[in-house]
């Protein structure tokens, strides 16, 4: 039998390995906390009692969220969204070290949550930065633009959370972000690898140009628990 890529369930691969520690788990389903990332992570061929134990997990009601992994939910659970991506390896990536891109920290995350509200780059909570590096770069002492760390399967590191004020766009500085962040996962010895929604080919261009390549389609889709669910 193939032996499973990394990447093909990040989310699981990253909370069995890497993020263990940030693991919550109820029989074969795992999430992360709930102000850390809203993915939760089944088996690649969830049963009925993965399933059962996520729901006891979340609770009646609760909406979660699948990492790029399109598992149908088992009947009576509602799908509230499906969003079409890609998914991109950044084996050919050389990082680059941007003497402006700046660590950010725990006192930076009202002016993360700012701009992401803003942007709209993808899920980022109050507890995110705890994943991984998180760089920013700043004008007028402003936060502007950011870009960090998210999932961690064995031997890659996603970067996620790329994001820039329109009021500076077009300057490069999420090229920049990018490759600044690629260097710290490139120095640890992991390689980059991102994700992007199917239809943002403005992206999806410029992480080409970089070096990524589209690996696989990503499907990220948020199902709702049934309100009748048992939770015990």
């Amino acid at each position: 039998m193939k032996k499973p890529h990394p990447l093909d369930n990040p989310a699981w691969s990253s909370l069995t390995g890497p993020h263990a520690h940030f693991a919550e788990r109820r029989g074969g389903a795992l999430r992360y906390p709930t102000d850390v990332s809203p993915f939760v992570a089944l088996p690649d061929e969830p049963d009925a009692e993965d399933w059962a134990g996520m729901a006891a997990m979340a609770g009646p009601g609760a909406v979660v969220w699948s990492a790029g992994v399109d598992v149908p939910p088992p009947d009576g659970w509602e799908v509230e969204m499906r969003l079409a991506g890609v998914q991109l390896a950044g084996e050919d990536v050389s990082g680059r070290p941007d003497e402006e891109a700046v660590p950010l920290g725990a006192e930076d995350v009202p002016e993360m949550l700012d701009l992401v509200e803003r942007t709209r780059p993808g899920p980022f909570l109050t507890r995110t930065i705890e994943l991984g590096a998180y760089l920013g770069i700043r004008r007028g002492g402003a936060l502007v633009a950011m870009a960090g760390e998210r999932l961690r399967p064995p031997g890659w590191t996603e970067i996620s959370a790329v994001c820039t004020d329109p009021a500076v766009r077009g300057q490069g500085l999420a090229t920049r972000l990018v490759l600044a962040v690629a260097a710290g996962v490139l120095s640890r010895g992991d390689k980059p690898f991102m994700h992007a929604a199917a239809d943002n080919t403005g992206a999806i261009r410029l992480y080409e140009s970089l070096g990524f390549r589209v690996r696989r389609p990503a499907m990220f889709i948020a199902v709702r628990v049934p309100a009748g669910v048992p939770v015990g």
